[in-house]
């Protein structure tokens, strides 16, 4: 890595010292709001900062604030919750707090642009985990022992590269790769250049770290403080192999945009005109509830559609604004033939053949035997054009389209098909740009 690219993408990861006083000005205060709440409840212990603050690993542009607090392990599920969510909004009332939702329920507010996390977990020993959360301190004390002043630069730096390719990010939304893992692969590997020399050379369901057992993922990264833990299982398939292919054109490079945010690609007319787009608004709930429910969604009807005979060549899913959400589909063509035809079993399996026989028989418009032995049925189709068979799926018969049952009363209370050719709102588009136009950074061969 050029040494002028190495001092300037550190320029944009590092924060500088009037960031720094600002955000150590807010941890401080909320610290202290927070441990008053805490010293009032008899089953907590202690009070701690976690997370990329406390690691010194946070970036400019999106900062976050973490605050532990440590309950006795013999406190209830039911208590753990109670108070847990007492105390962060009893500390955080001035700032307009809000409960956010992982296994357990925490609070959040925004303060001058800072995020605060107040989170619970269970003060245990190492390995004894009750809480997703309880390994967070764990984290906590292993990095900031580990991680040398460099290595934090360094994780800052692979944080933004992975943030502006679109790959940065633990939430459902996202499944991308989250600040830990950026700071274990950091740990493992030793320098942001030798993680993208690693990665632009990754086999498929490669460990890096060492574990006893075996994992099926595309990438397997080990948990330095729990080895039977593969951080990898929640990453997409799409976000490794983006990050494979981005960091083979970065190591060729060495160019500083691959640290710049791109403009949105034109829209190619010929693939919008093959896109169909649902458009309906929701109750508003929690980004991961809603983005598990569409994204389920988008994967069922896609099932559908290629069962009907239509070719889905890739989907997509989003929330935006609040309330509005949006189910993204690109088919190789919106209208397909009248004609199908159901392949039946060999002739050779007298019972299977003269059921099948029986049953297509009379939808046929020509049957025959092709060179394997198989029954044909040539036949019509029931939907030839995609727009049609998608209204009339969810109209109709939303019970058997794989739609979640959390949807489907949004679905009820309408929605709207509209092709890519449409006007679309800025969030939609951006979406559309994205399934429909090919990312440079990835598939760029200078």
């Amino acid at each position: 890595m050029k040494n002028d690219i190495k001092q300037k993408s550190k320029e944009i990861a590092i924060p500088n010292n009037i960031q720094r006083k600002k955000v150590d000005k807010i941890a401080n205060q909320v610290f202290s709001l927070v441990n008053r709440e805490a010293e009032k409840q008899k089953s907590i212990v202690s009070v701690h900062f976690g997370g990329s603050y406390a690691k010194e690993t946070w970036t400019p542009e999106k900062i976050d604030i973490d605050i532990f607090v440590k309950f006795k392990k013999t406190t209830t599920e039911k208590n753990f919750e109670k108070i847990g969510k007492k105390i962060g909004f009893d500390s955080l009332k001035k700032f307009k707090p809000y409960v956010r939702y992982s296994e357990h329920p925490f609070v959040e507010a925004n303060i001058d642009g800072v995020g605060v996390n107040v989170v619970p977990c269970y003060d245990i020993k190492k390995g004894e985990w009750k809480s997703a959360a309880d390994r967070s301190t764990f984290h906590t004390e292993f990095m900031s022992e580990k991680l040398t002043g460099l290595m934090k630069d360094d994780i800052r730096v692979l944080k933004c590269f992975l943030k502006i390719n679109g790959m940065y990010g633990a939430e459902i939304a996202k499944q991308g790769f989250s600040g830990y893992v950026c700071e274990v692969l950091v740990y493992y590997l030793g320098s942001f250049e030798n993680v993208l020399k690693k990665i632009s050379k990754l086999h498929n369901n490669e460990m890096i770290g060492e574990s006893p057992r075996k994992f099926e993922s595309p990438i397997v990264i080990i948990d330095p403080i729990d080895r039977n833990r593969n951080l990898g299982a929640a990453i997409s398939i799409q976000n490794v192999t983006n990050f494979i292919l981005i960091s083979r054109n970065f190591l060729k490079k060495n160019s500083l945009s691959y640290f710049k945010e791109k403009s949105m690609n034109k829209i190619p007319a010929e693939l919008a005109k093959n896109t169909l787009i649902i458009n309906f608004k929701y109750r508003k709930r929690s980004d991961d509830i809603i983005y598990g429910q569409i994204k389920r969604a988008s994967s069922s009807i896609e099932s559908q559609m290629i069962n009907e005979g239509f070719n889905v060549l890739r989907n997509d899913a989003i929330a935006y604004d609040e309330t509005k959400a949006s189910l993204l589909f690109l088919l190789e063509s919106l209208t397909i033939s009248k004609n199908e035809i159901r392949t039946g079993p060999d002739v050779f399996s007298s019972d299977f053949s003269t059921k099948f026989i029986n049953i297509n028989s009379k939808k046929s418009k020509l049957m025959w035997t092709n060179k394997e032995g198989k029954l044909q049925s040539l036949q019509s189709r029931r939907y030839e054009n995609a727009k049609i068979y998608l209204n009339d799926l969810i109209k109709n018969h939303i019970g058997e389209s794989g739609i979640p049952k959390g949807l489907r009363t949004d679905f009820k209370t309408g929605f709207k098909i509209t092709s890519g050719k449409n006007e679309q709102s800025k969030s939609v588009k951006k979406s559309i740009s994205k399934l429909l136009t090919t990312d440079d950074t990835a598939f760029s061969t200078n």
